[in-house]
């Protein structure tokens, strides 16, 4: 199903709408086992757990993450 799928859903306001999404994340991330991780995501995960290993120290501080996202805006 799609939203163009929902023609009401044209009529619901946006704060609305972020309630409805937010519902539906809340009933979709409490059903754990349908939506499976992707292999190449659990490899992902294993290689930076692994580099992490190694290097623990090169890993950026929540600060330093920040500014790093902020000065790509």
């Amino acid at each position: 199903m799609r939203v163009k799928d929902i023609p009401q859903i044209k009529k619901v306001i946006i704060p609305e709408k972020i309630l409805l999404i937010e519902d539906l994340w809340n009933k979709i991330s409490a059903e754990e086992i349908a939506v499976p991780v992707p292999e190449s995501h659990m490899t992902e995960l294993d290689r930076r757990l692994t580099r992490h290993k190694f290097s623990p120290g090169e890993l950026l501080s929540l600060d330093e993450l920040r500014k790093r996202i902020e000065s790509r805006k």
